[in-house]
């Protein structure tokens, strides 16, 4: 099994070059489903992920391969409607394709899905969400069977919380529904505009006709397109973190900073020094770290993804800060690992006390999910000293090339059998 070995102590100087987004990848490759013609997508992640996923879609009877950097998916012989335990056990996205295979079909056999263990994370409200689009369904041995008797019909869905994954599962699935379907309560997420926006140029009839609502009018045909995908939030947000927490000095590239505004104005108050562009934000560390009171929150708000990493950071505040966990009730699990290294970090429910003016101690240490793992990554590279990062598979999910981009801007890290 591959670990990751850091050496600690080196201000991170230099240029990265941020890649596509994993979480606005998966549910566009879901969609696919929904054409029988080619379609062209660009700038995918090179992470297990997207590999998991197009796995998924050839499993289906979907043809996929790369030409140069560009995925090319055809769907014309696409007909199979059971998407396996094996390859949906491993990532939430899996749950993505049961929407257009309904509407493509009218019935689906999907494993209920995996990913991080991070909370329980149930897909109700994506079945509540199908049922009113006339989908029946019932759980039996881990595997959602759904049918549509008389095929998806166009409905208005309140979701009683906001979920990205609901979201753009209904999203997809109501564009080939007859009638129109108003969805309200939606999540607003960068991610799920890439799919509405990936969706119309399949040509179909998506409009945001709110802040959190949706209008969606079925339609019949769907084009060939050639889509290229958004940049990935999460990793430029690690990124810039690691420039603050290292005091370092780099150039993230290839982003719309408008779209990090809150990681950015948050980093502004911890006391980093940031400077933004057209497509490209300069970010300067300081040793002095200001504390920090911060809760997650659906979008705009802080994102849970970043959570780790920001707690790690906190830990060189000259003060004590708060965590408040609102998204998933089990997303703690790198405190443990952080307190391995010297952090004096207490959870408190679902908030935690992060202990300031903490200087990170080596260690090994065991990544638990795809954002934890990177946390320790990040700790890791201020300590003194070598630390191993064991179980390094979660962070192959989502993170591309991560070790190399580091490399590039002066850490010292290598990966190791």
């Amino acid at each position: 099994m591959q670990k990751l070995e850091v050496f600690g102590s080196n201000k991170l100087k230099g240029q990265i070059n941020i890649s596509g987004s994993k979480n606005a990848s998966l549910p566009i490759l879901a969609a696919t489903l929904l054409s029988n013609k080619k379609i062209y997508l660009r700038n995918l992640p090179k992470v297990k992920d997207i590999d998991t996923m197009i796995n998924l879609l050839k499993s289906l009877g979907s043809k996929a391969k790369f030409v140069k950097k560009n995925l090319i998916i055809n769907n014309f012989y696409q007909d199979k409607k059971f998407a396996a335990y094996k390859l949906v056990k491993t990532m939430r996205a899996g749950i993505l394709v049961l929407g257009p295979l309904l509407a493509k079909f009218g019935n689906a056999k999907v494993s209920l899905p995996g990913g991080c263990a991070i909370g329980s994370r149930p897909i109700d409200l994506h079945l509540k969400g199908l049922s009113k689009l006339g989908v029946k369904y019932k759980i039996d041995q881990g595997y959602v069977h759904a049918f549509a008797p008389k095929g998806l019909r166009g409905s208005k869905i309140h979701f009683s919380k906001i979920s990205v994954g609901a979201t753009e599962n209904l999203i997809i699935a109501a564009c080939l529904a007859k009638g129109t379907t108003t969805l309200t309560n939606c999540a607003i997420e960068p991610e799920v505009k890439d799919l509405t926006n990936f969706l119309i140029k399949l040509g179909c009839n998506v409009k945001w006709i709110g802040k959190r609502s949706i209008k969606i009018v079925g339609v019949s045909d769907i084009k060939q397109a050639t889509y290229s995908v958004m940049f990935d939030r999460i990793e430029a947000g690690t990124y810039l973190i690691a420039a603050a927490i290292t005091e370092g000095n780099l150039k993230i590239k290839n982003i719309i900073p408008g779209l990090l505004k809150t990681e950015i104005d948050i980093l502004k108050k911890i006391g980093v020094k940031i400077i933004t562009k057209n497509k490209e934000i300069k970010i300067i560390g300081n040793k002095k770290i200001k504390s920090l009171n911060i809760k997650t929150a659906p979008y705009p708000g802080f994102p849970t993804d970043l959570q780790a990493q920001i707690m790690a950071l906190l830990c060189k505040a000259k003060k004590d800060s708060f965590i408040e966990e609102k998204i998933f009730e089990n997303r703690f699990m790198h405190v443990a690992e952080l307190n391995r290294m010297g952090a004096q970090i207490k959870t408190l429910g679902n908030k935690v006390l992060v202990k300031g003016n903490i200087n990170f101690a080596s260690a090994e240490l065991m990544a638990t999910d795809l954002r934890a793992s990177v946390s320790l990554i990040l700790a890791a590279l201020t300590a003194k000293g070598k630390s191993t990062i064991n179980r390094i598979y979660h962070l192959d999910r989502g993170y591309e090339d991560l070790e190399k981009k580091l490399k590039k801007v002066g850490a010292k890290i290598r990966r190791i059998n």
